[in-house]
């Protein structure tokens, strides 16, 4: 597969960075393309409208889900255990774009919230056949989400804990004699 052009990449990365710091109301055609230091015609080139933008967001979203499932899959440590160990990480491209996604989704953006729900999905497929039942996997999934959010929080005072080393690696034992056994 070919390289997207630099251009290209770099206004979806503005957009992003946009939806992420402002929100989906500040991410316009105009600060996208300042942000991105391109003409309004050079962004236009590339994106018609917001809705391809949007679009183009979406579709690094899937082409990044697809690249975290493929190392869940390789994980030496098993595949609940890198899941939930990766949820405490931020600020990857994954995380930015799921980040700006869900910024999207906020806006009402229907496409963004299927794309959500179907990341969702893709995980839960996964980590299905390396838990006993579906309430197991329920358990793994919302660690999991408990995990990111901590850790999306990190800093602000608001969040709860992240646990890290020594005390990952017990809770991570923990969910899994939970969800495996």
């Amino acid at each position: 597969m070919s390289r997207p052009p630099v251009a290209r990449e770099s206004v979806l990365d503005a957009f992003e960075a946009i939806l992420i710091d402002r929100g989906e109301r500040f991410a316009t055609m105009d600060a996208t393309a300042k942000a991105a230091g391109v003409s309004k015609g050079g962004l236009l080139y590339h994106f018609g409208s917001k809705q391809a933008l949007a679009d183009g967001l979406l579709a690094r979203l899937d082409e990044l889900v697809r690249e975290d499932i493929a190392q869940i899959e390789r994980a030496k440590e098993g595949v609940v255990a890198h899941f939930l160990r990766t949820s405490t990480t931020g600020d990857t491209p994954v995380d930015r774009a799921i980040v700006a996604a869900t910024r999207l989704a906020q806006g009402g953006d229907p496409t963004a919230n299927a794309a959500l729900r179907g990341i969702r999905e893709q995980w839960a497929t996964l980590i299905r056949p390396h838990v006993r039942d579906a309430l197991a996997l329920d358990l793994v999934m919302l660690v999991s989400d408990g995990l990111y959010y901590n850790a999306a929080l990190d800093g602000s005072g608001v969040a709860g804990p992240v646990p890290q080393g020594e005390e990952l690696d017990a809770l991570i034992a923990l969910v899994k004699r939970a969800a495996q056994d």
